[in-house]
């Protein structure tokens, strides 16, 4: 396939959409030029299409989407933790340039997310061998975010009884069984959740964090600090805020994530500046209409008194911002014929 040149530093390449799948074949090749490859679609049934036919032409690389919450903003819904584990995932790899082409719906992109430090320092690995301190593992596990219980079954759970550590770490598939001997991790295995059984052994696991925000103590200071800056009136009797304070995470919560923080990141944060980002149908019109949506939504659930609502610029990117981010980028526009 003949194709136009990639653009350079940050110019822009403007095509007209390719009918069929023809389009994820054009990017496929572009693909294999550059890396990341960031594919920014006006719409989620785009990045699904998109990501299934990338992955077909492009067998030995990999091609990841980030998932949005799939939660109306403002909703007193959280998202599933399995979406939560897949983010989590998906921005690791990113940052560790593990990813060769990354497909990010508009909705998502114009989400905030947590500042790549925290990512950074409740990430760690437990490698077979290694000495074993069940106070430091608890500590390590409450600053992640993780829930321990008496058995595993779920994302974001760990448990120790004895010598038996059983851990299941955000973006993994299977839990791990951890055995000692001693002070030191004699075996790492991964096991059953249904049967409890053991499968197969690993050298090593990947802990990344629970939540897209600190639960521990600091985590939960933070939070009252911005609370009673952001609001006014007595904290106290904000249903929200009693629960935070006394460990406990309602549903909902992810829409006050910037006050468990002094600042947050976009996803412009967690990309390389060598990424070519691709701009893929009406972006700029889809972007209007779900910023009208996010006003809409704020409009009508604002008043609240146990559940005051921050305003949609401190949780949402605002167009004009998103679009000056994706100027810093060489990019590729592909507009419907």
């Amino acid at each position: 396939m003949s194709l136009p040149p990639l653009p350079r530093q940050t110019e822009r390449l403007q095509l007209t959409q390719p009918h069929g799948s023809a389009d994820a074949l054009l990017l496929a090749n572009y693909a294999q030029q550059v890396k990341p490859l960031v594919v920014f679609t006006a719409n989620a049934m785009d990045a699904a299409r998109l990501k299934d036919e990338l992955s077909f032409f492009l067998t030995g690389k990999t091609v990841l989407q980030l998932p949005d919450w799939e939660t109306l903003p403002y909703d007193h819904f959280s998202p599933h933790s399995d979406l939560i584990s897949e983010r989590l995932a998906t921005l690791w790899q990113v940052r560790q340039n593990a990813v060769d082409v990354l497909i990010v719906p508009l909705q998502t992109a114009m989400g905030v997310l947590p500042p790549v430090e925290f990512l950074t320092a409740t990430t760690f690995f437990i490698k077979k061998g290694d000495p074993f301190d069940a106070e430091q593992l608890r500590a390590d596990m409450a600053f992640a975010g993780y829930n321990h219980v008496t058995q595993v079954y779920g994302p974001g759970e760990f448990s120790i009884r004895g010598g038996l550590i059983d851990l299941f770490p955000m973006g993994s598939t299977l839990p791990f069984r951890i055995d000692l001997f001693d002070n030191e991790i004699e075996t790492i295995r991964t096991f059953d959740v249904d049967t409890q059984r053991s499968l197969y052994p690993v050298p090593e696991i990947r802990l990344l964090p629970a939540r897209e925000f600190p639960t521990d103590e600091e985590g939960r200071k933070k939070f009252r600090q911005n609370f009673r800056t952001a609001f006014e009136g007595d904290p106290s009797k904000a249903r929200l805020y009693k629960d935070i304070s006394n460990g406990v995470i309602p549903a909902g919560i992810e829409y006050y994530l910037p006050l468990f923080f002094d600042a947050t990141a976009t996803v412009f944060d967690y990309l390389p500046t060598e990424a070519v980002l691709v701009l893929h149908g009406e972006l700029l019109k889809a972007a209007g209409q779900y910023w009208q949506d996010i006003a809409e939504r704020h409009k009508l659930s604002y008043g609240e008194k146990d559940r005051p609502l921050l305003p949609p610029r401190e949780l949402f990117v605002e167009p004009d911002l998103l679009f000056a981010s994706i100027k810093k980028y060489r990019r590729i526009e592909i507009k419907p014929s």
